[in-house]
């Protein structure tokens, strides 16, 4: 009934009571009559407690209780015609209609030259309306056909995350053969339909898996998270696919589209009577990447064949890591790390077998990117960092010299029985410190490790290099997981062993620390990232950039970018340009002097490389790390390798055939030597 019809009812119900107390009370005897004889006046009809005068006071003061319901009523009446009408009209429509929403594809993954790495593929999905939970039978039936558990169809029939009125989904990539039996047998399903949805696609298979990581439903977290957040947070509802590694989570506001609404009339029972207006899905836009394909599957083939070999041969080669930074804006052209895992194993849920498969520690942790999460201790890769420490605070000069025996003491007495070896036992004999970075001498390194413990002004000035070089702390690329690293000092010593109650001397820094720490040993740890970074800074002499793999985010009409990545300077490190050339000499002497094995691999290359080799022993197990860094061409720089082996024979063995592997690409000069390696660092 129409409200303003109430209200005049209710005023015409008012209006006859208060036309009852007017009959009632209006025109009755007077309540006073005047005697003649002149005497005071006199009540008329007896006393005031007459049964009469008691009906009249009831009378009124019914009157006054129904006046005044009436007047709350006609008042409440006003209020919700007048005041609250638009809000009890948008209650009354919300009733009567219902949200029916369609997720949007998502927007596609490009490498740096337009190749898709990631896309959307169309896909057969079984889905049902909610009635079909009331049919035993036709659960039954489905069930059987798909191949799934009743259970599991009721369980997913009673989700409600796409909408009360949507159907719901219950099984995703169906085979032919279920839609043309579906098809074939309606009367058997009239509550099932076979829609044609998009799911992930990767046509590379498990190519830069850690990089552009994998999809899945939004978790309670990232609900609460997109509630809570503020203008150009994603709003999600339950049942939405978002990102949740890698370049899938980084930039998950620009592949995310904006999904379809459909507005249906229920009845009272939910049952859709029609349809209303309707927004169709937009799918979300398509991001650009640095990566370069051709140089991501060089990468990723050469590092999984170096770790097969070394396996062949009895090593553990539990896993690796590979980086290639363009040095002048730091892009990244590659990043591989092994094991690998396959971002399609979540496509519509990954099953709980092939999640403990993946977290299991006999599968070496596929799902860690090592790139930018493995920490290790880089071993004689610092060695070039440990030469401008000394360089810069005076420990060394461009012309000292030292004398290595293989064995190194540090009172230099070589009868001492506590001492320390060089990686030669026979000794280098007399070498400086270009010769010390290409031979990899520890020795000399030992020598300043030792200088600085004695330094009286610079004591912890290797440290202090290290982080200018940005060891330490995160290079801030674009990607979830990035670790950070450790630069150990006396205070970090005499926090962490303290705090695991370890007596006063045993926390206190030592002159050996020190000597571990110029040659990457000890409590040292780094990121493959990290170094690339920190050798971006060597090879440009000071600039260091930020590296990032956005590139821009493709326009929708043409190839061209409506958002481009704004390269970042994260520091610019100055050295003396004679100490450079020192650096630069024993980086040089690694790929053409060190070893002819080695230099077999580099000379039918064109451009000249400078680079160095590193094996380091691990605390936390029994395998050593291999490892090999360079950045090309030598006279101007463009392109920084990086690469790692995690229980490998050496770096040059390892490592360096996968840099060799990346440049041969880049260049289009394939490694053609066939002269095996030496597991020296």
């Amino acid at each position: 009934m129409d409200l303003s019809l109430v209200i005049i009812i209710a005023c015409a119900v008012l209006a006859v009571a208060l036309i009852v107390v007017f009959l009632v009370f209006g025109r009755g005897e007077q309540a006073f009559t005047l005697d003649i004889g002149g005497s005071s006046p006199r009540a008329s009809g007896g006393s005031d407690a007459s049964p009469e005068k008691t009906l009249s006071s009831r009378l009124v003061g019914l009157a006054v209780v129904v006046g005044g319901v009436f007047a709350t009523l006609v008042a409440r009446l006003w209020s919700m015609q007048l005041v609250s009408s638009e809000q009890y009209a948008e209650q009354a429509e919300s009733n009567r209609t219902s949200t029916v929403y369609t997720q949007a594809p998502r927007g596609r993954i490009l490498d740096r030259n337009g190749v898709e790495l990631v896309g959307n593929r169309p896909s057969l999905t079984v889905a049902a309306s909610s009635e079909v939970l009331d049919d035993e039978v036709e659960v039954t039936l489905l069930a059987n056909l798909i191949g799934m558990p009743a259970q599991a169809v009721r369980r997913k029939l009673q989700d409600t995350t796409e909408g009360y009125q949507s159907l719901r989904t219950i099984s995703v990539d169906v085979s032919r053969r279920v839609v043309a039996y579906v098809g074939e047998h309606p009367e058997v399903f009239p509550g099932v339909r076979v829609q044609e949805r998009t799911q992930r696609s990767y046509p590379f298979g498990t190519l830069a898996a850690h990089v552009v990581g994998y999809t899945g439903t939004v978790t309670d977290d990232q609900l609460k998270a997109s509630a809570e957040g503020g203008e150009g947070t994603v709003a999600y509802r339950s049942g939405d696919v978002v990102g949740q590694t890698g370049i899938e989570y980084e930039y998950e506001s620009v592949l995310q589209g904006v999904r379809g609404e459909q507005v249906v009339y229920v009845d009272a029972h939910g049952n859709v009577l029609g349809e209303s207006t309707s927004i169709a899905p937009q799918s979300g836009s398509d991001l650009v990447l640095t990566i370069d394909v051709n140089v991501q599957k060089t990468a990723e083939e050469s590092l999984a064949r170096i770790l097969e070999e070394q396996r062949a041969s009895g090593r553990a080669a539990v896993g690796g890591s590979v980086v290639v930074l363009d040095c002048t804006n730091g892009e990244v052209l590659a990043m591989a790390s092994a094991p690998t895992f396959s971002p399609s194993s979540f496509v519509g849920g990954i099953s709980t077998a092939d999640w403990d498969a993946l977290q299991a520690e006999g599968s070496n942790y596929p799902m860690l990117n090592r790139a930018i999460a493995g920490q290790y201790a880089p071993g004689s890769v610092i060695k070039p960092l440990t030469s401008f420490a000394a360089l810069d605070k005076g420990i060394a000069t461009p012309q000292s010299s030292w004398y290595c025996t293989g064995w190194w003491t540090w009172s230099g007495n070589q009868s001492d029985t506590a001492g320390m070896r060089c990686w030669k036992r026979s000794g280098h004999g007399a070498i400086g410190l270009s010769g010390g970075i290409t031979y990899s001498c520890d020795v000399v390194f030992y020598e300043i490790g030792k200088g600085f413990y004695y330094s009286e002004s610079d004591p912890e000035g290797m440290q202090e290099t290290f982080r200018r070089y940005g060891l330490g702390s995160a290079t801030g690329i674009d990607l979830p997981g990035e670790e950070v690293g450790r630069v150990p000092d006396a205070q970090w010593k005499w926090d962490h062993y303290k705090s695991m109650g370890y007596s006063d001397e045993d926390c206190t820094w030592q002159g050996g620390e020190n000597a571990n720490l110029a040659i990457g040993q000890g409590d040292l740890l780094v990121t493959s990232l990290q170094m690339a970074t920190a050798y971006c800074g060597i090879a440009n002499g000071g600039p260091v950039w930020r590296p990032h793999l956005m590139r821009g985010v493709r326009s929708r009409i043409g190839d061209g970018l409506v958002s481009e990545y704004r390269c970042e300077q994260l520091a610019d490190v100055e050295e003396d340009a004679g100490f450079r050339d020192v650096v630069a000499t024993g980086m040089q002497g690694v790929v053409y002097e060190e070893d002819p094995a080695q230099t077999s691999h580099w000379t039918n290359l064109d451009v000249t490389v400078r680079g160095k080799t590193g094996t380091a022993e691990q605390t936390a197990s029994d395998r050593s790390v291999c490892w090999f860094g360079a950045y090309a061409p030598a006279e101007d720089p463009r392109y920084v390798v990086f690469s790692n082996v995690d229980g490998g024979s050496g770096g040059g063995a390892t490592a360096m055939l996968v840099v060799r592997d990346v440049f041969g690409q880049i260049y289009g000069q394939p490694d053609t030597s066939t002269v095996p390696v030496a597991g020296i660092d």
